[in-house]
């Protein structure tokens, strides 16, 4: 008698290993750093976003005629149609100058220089944003992985992703597209400031 509910028993739980082992998992593996990628792989930042922006919600509201008429290809591309520009080979991803970066959809400032670190990823990246009221973050869950995708809440352009390996103080890295931004140095930002650019 013994036996035979000893040997039930590990049959149940043999039936219940198994079973947990061939249940899909569920839950996307989180995404994967640029640092921690073989030559090859492709990490998270060099994937396209897959989320829904409710630009309905937007303040700066243009028809896609005038987004195509302000924009180059590849920022319509990449601030509209949330696609990713090539690592290594995009304006500021190793910019040194001082100055503050904005939104190149609605000229929101976005990030300050001051926060810019080289992440080594080939885009720029920030450990924290100008404001972080000026960003607006959805989670994507696209290409098997999870994601925060940032965007412009003032006008709804897609700027990149934030992850949480960033240095100090916060811990988290803005790896941000170039070609959804534009750069102005300290001098001409503090113009701008002076002459009540903000508040237009």
């Amino acid at each position: 008698m013994k036996t035979r509910s000893l040997l039930f028993l590990l049959v149940l739980l043999a039936g219940v290993f198994v079973s947990a082992a061939m249940k899909p998992n569920s839950t996307p593996p989180a995404a994967k750093d640029a640092l921690e990628c073989a030559p090859g792989e492709i990490s998270a930042c060099g994937l396209p976003s897959n989320v829904v922006i409710d630009l309905s919600k937007a303040k700066v509201q243009r028809t896609e005629a005038q987004w195509r008429a302000r924009l180059t290809a590849m920022q319509y591309r990449v601030a509209r149609e949330q696609g990713t520009e090539p690592p290594f080979r995009n304006e500021y991803w190793d910019s040194k100058a001082d100055g503050v970066y904005f939104c190149v959809g609605c000229d929101t400032p976005l990030f300050d220089s001051r926060h810019k670190f080289d992440s080594g990823t080939g885009w720029p990246s920030f450990w924290q944003p100008l404001e972080k009221a000026f960003l607006g973050e959805e989670r994507d869950v696209g290409f098997g992985m999870i994601r925060i995708e940032s965007h412009c809440v003032k006008c709804g352009s897609h700027l990149g992703h934030v992850f949480e390996d960033g240095p100090r103080p916060t811990g988290l890295r803005y790896c941000i597209n170039s070609a959804s931004l534009k750069f102005k140095l300290r001098a001409d930002y503090d113009k701008w400031v002076a002459q009540g650019g903000a508040a237009n």
